[in-house]
């Protein structure tokens, strides 16, 4: 007798399991065209506090998807932007840093590099997945790390600039992104 005659319910969960992870891989393949509307989500923050994409309607959106909380470059990255938070602020633009770490490592990477804007944990992958921004098979046998990638959304929530960055060691346009930004005030 097996598990799933004894319990219909677990049956059923794992028949939703496989369901979703189909759908997650057919939405990871979606290309991401600018002018369009960019993928909606609802993550957690440092704090344990939802935050949602569409919650930031009106004003222009920084996405930052970073591989590792800790690592030299993402601390080099998410440090200069926290840097100049004051200039994105300015041209009201929120920033927001995501990645695959638990909350839990992002509130203390947050913490020990002083970080002024927010980090989400994208800790199940749907949303770097849906931003074509994960790699599958990453260095050291690790399986679902977030690319580096530099998103902006406009203020109607349409993808107005990409940048996804072919190896986690490369770093970002950062003069790009600024000349980006200022030009959706």
């Amino acid at each position: 007798m097996s598990a799933f005659s004894e319990y219909p319910v677990l049956k059923l969960m794992v028949e939703w399991v496989v369901v979703l992870k189909r759908l997650l891989l057919q939405q990871k393949h979606m290309p991401l065209n600018l002018n369009q509307p960019a993928p909606d989500f609802t993550l957690y923050d440092t704090t344990k506090k939802q935050v949602s994409l569409h919650d930031f309607r009106g004003k222009t959106v920084v996405l930052l998807f970073f591989p590792f909380a800790f690592s030299s470059t993402c601390t080099k990255e998410l440090c200069e932007l926290s840097d100049s938070y004051a200039f994105y602020k300015g041209l009201d633009a929120e920033i927001l840093g995501i990645s695959v770490d638990s909350l839990y490592t992002n509130a203390k990477f947050k913490e020990v590099n002083q970080i002024s804007f927010r980090l989400l944990s994208d800790f199940n992958k749907a949303i770097s997945a849906a931003y074509d921004s994960l790699i599958e098979n990453f260095a050291y046998g690790y399986h679902g790390v977030s690319k580096r990638a530099t998103f902006v959304i406009d203020k109607n929530g349409n993808l107005a600039y990409s940048e996804i960055l072919a190896s986690p060691g490369d770093y970002p346009d950062m003069p790009k992104l600024r000349q980006i930004v200022a030009s959706l005030k």
